[in-house]
């Protein structure tokens, strides 16, 4: 029953062998739009009604205040259609920032990315119950709160069945928000054209006013001030860059196109906005949103044939409006996980959020995400104001540090680029622009949430910095492991080749496994046979099986060893890359059964694809049971000094659920420890055996 029901909400495991699952997976310019260019195209909700809001009375300054909206984002665009060309297979902050400044800088940026996308979850379900709640009566208000957490696990349940399902699925809303504010500006706009003379007059009175008022410098101190506080209007251009890996191939071509939708329909809508605001006079109201009080002063007196329709439509807007809120917590949920795939690649956060589920969906990195989202809107209660003044922070925290990566990057590149001059004054007037609004929102909000979300992003960047240590000091454990447990000749498998084959991280899901044997000197199947799980080609496995022959001498008649080449995120980016990594797992088994050869040992090897060791081998282990009777499986597992919570979390305990799924099927199986003192020069080893590498 569970089975039926997890197949029913998540949808059937996706074959990582189909050599168009990643095809049907990835997304053309329209859904990247939907799914990515939402959440800019959605911060029109709450950005520009933030800084309209901050002009207070000076509402004469909206008109220059939307002229640049309008600039900025597409200065910001343009900067990121340069990073998307640079950075093919997915350009944001944090791998620009490694890449181009330095590995430390790239954990700033990277953290910052996280909690910048943990935020974007939270503030869009936010917002958009905000612009539901609009249009209820107040007595429903109660309620906001269950419905922006029932939103997230909508949200979460869609990400985990995949990328293309989670978006497909809001194309319609998308279109609904479109359509209605397409609408709703071209009535408030077009509708004072002809006002163009009179609306000019007012506003060059206001900011007479406003000059007389405060002085020159005390108006440009509220322009900045109002532009800053509009600083979410920004914050989802970013989205685009990161998610270049899961779009459709030619991927710089769709990304650079879906960049370009997303800046027009962002610029356009959040300009225009800032312009109806002041055209139709609107003013804050309580309870309501900015844009819910400008659908009432353009839509409230419609009628069509004595029918009053003004009502329906703003319902319609207001409700397309939230739910396109709604579908913008996707970039969260699809570019969040993708940022903690590649940290956990280089070791900056556990390898586990590498993995890709059977649905071949980074599923641990879409819970985190959920997770953290739920504790935001409770830490926050919903308050748009305050998430708003979180989110930003980050947001330009990554966004000067990417300008900043880009900007030297062309200074570096002068002499090959004939354009560098361009493209350096972009990314420098953008690098001036994002780390304006950085100060200016630090300096301004930093009691009122900014300190929250300064604090979260340093202790996640120790973390970082305190994991990344962790992986540095068992790999060269693990290198004095090899010292210390010194090998018989070696087979000729060369240098080059050990380095390009690793090892084979063990996490994920299931799919059809693959099983193939090679060798002619296969195992007597009538005697004891041992079956050794076995990573990368290297010293640990050499020492295993070295280890299991002193253990049961003269028992075995030979050894079969099996290994699962595991599709994580870094390898699941087209069929090449599957059939890379397939063809480095055999060449792991070869070198394993020419060392067996060296030892006068007849061998075999077997081997599937899948996303987890786990299910991988159980269903090699039923072949391999009824080919050899008499089988015993053998795997090894990593023991420190100290079992710590820290040291669980950072190391899968593969070798375990494996022996639980055979011994529940009656196939006899041991697990024997590889224990490890990273404290010492030389660690000490109990009983050293096969080792699952864990990425290590």
């Amino acid at each position: 029953m569970l089975n039926r029901l997890k197949s029913l909400l998540f949808g059937p495991p996706k074959d990582v062998r189909d050599p168009d699952a990643f095809h049907k997976l990835s997304l053309v310019a329209l859904l990247a739009w939907v799914g990515l260019g939402a959440d800019g195209l959605s911060s029109s909700a709450y950005g520009p009604d933030e800084a309209f809001r901050a002009l207070g009375e000076h509402q004469g300054l909206a008109f220059f205040l939307a002229l640049a909206t309008a600039a900025t984002v597409f200065i910001i665009s343009y900067g990121y259609s340069r990073i998307i060309e640079q950075f093919p297979s997915g350009g944001g902050g944090y791998v620009v920032a490694s890449k181009l400044l330095h590995e430390r800088v790239g954990v700033v940026s990277g953290a910052a990315l996280l909690v910048d996308y943990v935020l974007t979850i939270a503030i869009s379900i936010s917002s958009g119950a905000d612009a539901i709640f609009s249009f209820l009566p107040p007595a429903f208000l109660s309620y906001k709160l269950a419905l922006a957490m029932s939103g997230i696990v909508i949200l979460t349940v869609l990400n985990i069945r995949g990328v293309k399902e989670s978006v497909s699925s809001l194309v319609p809303i998308f279109a609904i928000f479109l359509v209605t504010h397409a609408i709703l500006l071209a009535v408030a706009i077009g509708g004072h054209a002809g006002e163009i003379g009179a609306v000019s007059t007012e506003v060059h009175a206001n900011v007479l006013r406003t000059s007389s008022a405060l002085g020159a410098f005390g108006a440009l101190k509220l322009f900045v001030h109002a532009y800053s506080m509009g600083g979410g209007t920004y914050t989802g251009i970013e989205a685009v860059s990161n998610g270049v890996g899961m779009m459709r191939e030619p991927r710089v071509q769709t990304a650079k196109r879906t960049m370009v939708l997303m800046a027009l329909s962002l610029a356009i809508t959040a300009g225009g906005i800032l312009l109806a605001y002041l055209l139709v006079h609107a003013s804050p109201e309580p309870g309501k949103t900015m844009n819910a009080v400008l659908l009432e002063r353009v839509a409230g007196a419609w009628t069509i044939g004595g029918v009053h329709v003004g009502k329906a439509f703003i319902i319609l807007a207001l409700f397309s409006e939230g739910a396109l809120l709604f579908v913008a917590a996707q970039a969260g949920f699809l570019d969040g996980p993708r940022v903690m795939a590649n940290m956990a690649t280089d070791s900056w956060l556990p390898h586990r959020f590498a993995a890709l589920s059977d649905r071949l969906s980074m599923r641990n990195g879409v819970m985190i995400m959920s997770l953290s989202a739920f504790a935001a809107l409770l830490y926050t209660r919903g308050d748009v104001s305050r998430l708003v003044v979180m989110y930003s922070i980050n947001v330009f925290l990554t966004f000067s540090l990417s300008n900043l990566a880009m900007a030297r990057f062309w200074v570096r590149h002068r002499k090959t680029e004939k354009k560098w001059p361009s493209h350096l004054f972009a990314h420098g007037l953008a690098l001036l622009l994002c780390a304006t609004i950085l100060t200016i929102t630090i300096f301004e909000k930093f009691t009122e949430g900014g300190w929250i979300t300064l604090v979260v992003t340093t202790l996640l960047v120790f973390l970082c910095f305190a994991i990344k240590r962790h992986y540095q000091r068992v790999a060269g454990a693990l290198r004095q492991l090899d010292l210390a447990l010194p090998s018989p000749v070696d087979v000729d498998c060369s240098a080059e080749l050990q380095a390009s084959l690793s090892g084979v991280d063990f996490a994920g899901g299931p799919t059809e496994g693959l099983l193939e044997h090679h060798g002619n000197r296969d195992p007597d199947p009538s005697r004891p046979v041992a079956i050794l799980l076995v990573g990368g080609y290297s010293g640990l496995g050499r020492h295993a099986l070295l280890t299991l022959l002193r253990m049961f001498p003269d028992h075995f008649s030979g050894v079969v060893f099996v290994s699962v080449a595991v599709v994580d995120s870094e390898s699941f980016k087209g069929a090449d890359q599957v059939d890379a990594l397939e063809r480095r797992t055999r060449d792991h088994l070869l070198c394993y059964e020419r060392y067996a050869e060296t030892l006068e040992l007849r061998s075999s090897s077997a081997f599937s694809v899948g996303t987890e060791v786990a299910v991988e081998v159980e269903q090699i282990a039923a072949d391999l049971a009824k080919r050899y009777p008499q089988a015993l499986f053998v795997a090894g597992q990593l023991i420190f000094e100290e079992d710590t919570l820290f040291n669980r979390l950072l190391h899968n305990e593969t070798a375990f659920m494996v022996q639980k799924r055979l011994q529940h099927l009656g196939m006899p199986m041991i697990v024997v420890p590889v224990r490890l003192d990273m404290n010492a020069h030389a660690p000490k080893v109990s009983l050293p055996a096969l080792l699952v590498e864990e990425g290590a």
